[in-house]
């Protein structure tokens, strides 16, 4: 053997002498001598019964060991106490624990571990190093006891019978501050009686852990309150909420906690039941966004119970069964900022009997919403009577379905495109507040809607505004392209529809006097049609004089059917009526006044400036009313029964009605009316105006012949007490113009033998004198080729309307015509002799009573009871009554 390898051989000797040596002496030295080292160089005091170290490997086996702090009021540096049945420390970083005084190890086993451990208080980041005095890659933990406090000695955490295996676990207080008390890789877990107390009002408690094959079960988990509903309104006045969680069963598998972050996988909830007590006060917003980080992937909630409560403790919303799938849940930083704080790539969502007590109690049978579709069934709505509202509700929905092309959040706010939705047997009320609800200010959620089709099927609805119900029964719309967009610098949403159609029957509408309502409704863009439409009153004239303050007109209208096609948009800011085309078949319609109740003292606009006065541009090229009747009824107190006017066979058409809204339209509206007068008489009227025309002008004309002149008589004998009784009207032509000031114009009468009497205040009898004194002044003859006569300087009463003048026309010229052209002159003729008349009747009437006092005085006084038979009753009746002669 070579000399040096004979050196090399024995050093080596000699080195591993030393080693076992040092390692046999190291170990009598932890003996003996730790205990007393880890005394007098950490913050613990350790014991145990025995210790095997080798130095070659670090590895240590320990028995029987106790351990507890030196200072268990030194709050800087965790606080132990406890035992370890067995201690197992593979690679123990020997260098670390006698010069930096931290315990690592690369793997560790504690056997029938009993421990409590105190977190060290919260260091100032600012002016302190981070420090970590323990430090291992692996751990296990047989059977164990472990508690964990923080540094004010309350329990944070807690477990009986634990069985643990984790990789690179941490416990320190910053992971705490972080939201995770402990963190690692990975682990299996077994335990019971879990306790952890995430902050001051809050326990949550875990009967059982157990992990089979890397799937983890979770039986009996709750997150309990430490406080009832009442003291944490008072201990916690600025918090808005208190939850109570309790989860029978939950499964998942692949835990990760890493310092802020919680992953897990296929997480499944069964039977969890979510309470929440609201307490009304709003919630304060952190400005620092949280760094807690949690990521789920396909998580399940079965059969699942929700109760939100309101502050005075009732039911604000409840569901049962809810059902809950997502895929790859998410909540970050980024989400936390938004409205929906999580996101998520896929979900399924199924519930039943959801209800919700508000200002608008909802309740609903179920529902299923997926990120692309969604269904409610059998949904019942019912406001709350005493609650202010915008809309008062009492509405049942049979079933609600719709399809989703895009949801997301923009910087808040909302941009939803939905592809459809299908709303089938609706049946209920809408009803607007009895006072005027103010508007909010608040900026709104929506920043974008689009509803590609809305579908209406078999709906019964009824809106009632002010005690005025409008009724659509059987009603089915379909609308396209709907709507929504914010606007810039503006509260309000833009609102249009690019198309509709809507169908209803038996559509009704009831207001103080009327009902409405039509037979059949057919609306679309471009086309409307209407059936029998009608118009009726709800209560008797009488009762309508009786109602109203000032004079007003009752109407009795019917209508065959209306139809009008061009087009239309009355629901976007840009509203716009263009018709090509309305027609109104059979019209029958009845107009009533009575000039009982006092004048309505407003100033009456003429039609072009109430055209004018229409918002919204309107046109209507072409309107013709065909076949239809009206008639027009006016009393008056000393008439007896109404007087009546009769338009028969009644045909109109307009041109251009508008309201000069309308650039390049034509403004001028040419009226063309053909009816049969008193049903006796053909009526043609041209009348016309420009509604763009700021002076209101007006032009009128028209022509009737061959009229007899009793068919006047239902109009002019019941408040005029005349009467024709004999002519014939051959020819009626007035010509007319005029402005909100009067008219003007000519008129020419040709008529023949016209005759007239006089009646009393009864319209029974003759006034003969007064009848002949009338005839004397009448032309009865105007001859073959009569002069028109000149209408002039006829004053408008502006409380009256535009009839009113046009008869004030009328009435002159036939004044003109019959009685002559000085007319003022002959009527006081009239008047004068009607009152010689009158003189000379009474007159004639003491006389008679004087001769009557004188026979009574010559006669003794039974004669003259005799006297007082039924003739001498008869003659004073006569005598009682000279007008009647």
């Amino acid at each position: 053997m070579k000399k040096w390898v004979k050196r090399l051989l024995i050093s080596f000797g000699i080195l591993v002498g030393i080693l076992l040596a040092i390692n046999f002496g190291l170990n009598i030295w932890l003996k003996t001598q730790l205990p007393e080292y880890i005394k007098n160089n950490t913050e613990y005091k350790v014991s145990y019964k025995t210790l095997d170290v080798d130095l070659t490997t670090g590895n240590i086996l320990c028995t029987g060991i106790s351990v507890n702090s030196k200072n268990p009021q030194n709050t800087k540096v965790i606080g132990l106490q406890g035992t370890i049945d067995t201690l197992k420390i593979s690679r123990f970083g020997i260098y670390d624990a006698i010069f930096n005084k931290r315990i690592s190890s690369s793997d560790l086993l504690l056997a029938k571990p009993a421990l409590n451990i105190i977190l060290a208080k919260p260091a100032d980041r600012k002016s302190s190093k981070k420090k970590s005095p323990f430090l291992f890659e692996n751990i296990r933990i047989n059977e164990g006891k472990i508690a964990v406090f923080k540094y004010t000695k309350q329990k944070l955490l807690s477990v009986q019978q634990l069985n643990l295996s984790v990789e690179n676990l941490q416990m320190t207080e910053e992971s705490v501050e972080s939201k995770l008390p402990v963190v690692f890789d990975t682990y299996t877990i077994k335990g019971k009686d879990f306790f952890f107390r995430p902050e001051e009002s809050y326990a949550l408690t875990i009967r059982t852990v157990n992990t089979t094959d890397g799937q983890m079960s979770v039986e009996d988990f709750k997150l309990t309150p430490l406080l009832s509903f009442a003291q944490f309104k008072k201990f916690y006045p600025k918090k808005s909420q208190l939850f109570d969680v309790a989860i029978p069963k939950i499964e998942f598998k692949e835990v990760m906690l890493n310092k802020n972050k919680i992953s897990l996988t296929n997480a499944d909830f069964q039977n969890p039941v979510f309470k929440l007590y609201t307490t009304g006060v709003k919630a304060v917003k952190k400005e620092k966004k949280s760094d807690f980080e949690v990521n789920l992937e396909n998580i399940k909630i079965n059969n699942a119970v929700v109760k939100i409560h309101k502050p005075d403790g009732n039911k604000l919303l409840s569901a049962g069964n809810l059902s809950l799938k997502i895929n790859k849940l998410l909540f970050n930083k980024e989400t936390s900022q938004q409205i929906v704080p999580v996101g998520y790539k896929d979900f399924t969502l199924s519930g039943r009997n959801i209800e919700y007590a508000g200002n608008q109690n909802i309740s609903v049978e179920s529902v299923a919403l997926k990120p692309t579709n969604g269904e409610i069934k059998n949904i019942v709505l019912n406001s709350d009577p005493s609650a202010e509202a915008k809309m008062k509700t009492d509405l049942k929905v049979d079933h609600v379905a719709f399809n989703i092309n895009a949801l997301e959040f923009v910087n808040k706010k909302l941009n939803l495109d939905l592809k459809d939705v299908l709303v089938e047997n609706v049946n209920g009320i809408f009803k607007a507040p009895e006072k005027k609800i103010e508007k909010t200010t608040q900026p709104g959620i929506i920043n974008s809607l689009i509803v590609r089709k809305v579908s209406l099927k078999n709906a019964n609805i009824t809106y009632d505004k002010a005690k005025q119900p409008l009724a659509f029964h059987d009603l089915n719309a379909t609308f396209n392209e709907i709507e929504l967009a914010s606007q810039p610098n503006r509260k309000e949403l833009s609102f249009k529809i690019k198309d509709y159609f809507l169908t209803t029957r038996n559509f009704a509408y009831k207001t103080q006097f009327y009902n409405m309502s039509v037979g059949l409704l057919k609306l679309n863009k471009n086309k409307v049609q209407v059936n029998n439409f009608a118009m009726k009153p709800l209560v008797s004239r009488a009762q309508f004089i009786k109602m109203i303050p000032v004079e007003r007109d009752l109407y009795d209208l019917k209508a065959g059917q209306i139809t009008a096609e061009g087009s239309w948009d009355l629901f976007s800011q840009h509203k716009f009526i263009n018709a090509s085309n309305v027609t109104v078949q059979s019209a029958d319609a009845n107009i009533f006044r009575s000039k009982i109740p006092k004048d309505d003292p407003k100033i009456k606009a003429l039609y072009s400036k109430m055209l004018r006065s229409i918002k919204i541009p309107m046109t209507v090229h072409n309107l013709d009313l065909k076949n239809s009747i009206l008639v027009y009824e006016e009393d008056t107190p000393e008439s007896m029964g109404p007087g009546k006017l009769t338009f028969s066979n009644f045909n109109m058409n307009v041109k251009n009605l508008n309201s000069a809204k309308t650039k390049g339209k034509p403004t001028k509206v040419d009226i063309k009316i053909n009816c049969s007068f008193m049903n006796l008489s053909p009526l043609a009227v041209n009348w016309n105006f420009d509604v763009a025309d700021q002076g209101d002008h007006f032009a009128i004309s028209g022509k009737t012949s061959n009229l007899p002149a009793s068919g006047i008589n239902p109009f002019i004998r019941p408040y005029l007490h005349v009467t024709a009784t004999a002519g014939t009207i051959q020819e009626m032509l007035f010509n007319f113009k005029g402005d909100p000031a009067g008219l003007h114009g000519t008129f020419n009468l040709k008529h023949k033998d016209l005759k007239i009497a006089v009646l009393n205040k009864h319209n029974h009898e003759k006034k003969g004198f007064l009848t002949a004194v009338v005839n004397i002044f009448i032309k009865s003859d105007s001859g073959n080729f009569p002069e028109a006569v000149t209408v002039e300087d006829v004053e408008r009463d502006p409380t009256k309307s535009f009839f009113n003048l046009f008869w004030k026309g009328i009435e002159q010229g036939l004044k003109k015509t019959l009685i002559g052209r000085n007319v003022e002159k002959t009527e006081k003729k009239v008047k004068n002799a009607v009152s010689s008349v009158k003189d000379m009747k009474q007159s004639v009437k003491e006389l008679k009573q004087e001769i009557k006092n004188k026979k009574a005085e010559s006669k003794p006084v039974e004669e003259k009871k005799e006297k007082k038979g039924f003739l001498n009753n008869i003659f004073k009746k006569k005598e009682s009554n000279p007008e009647k002669e």
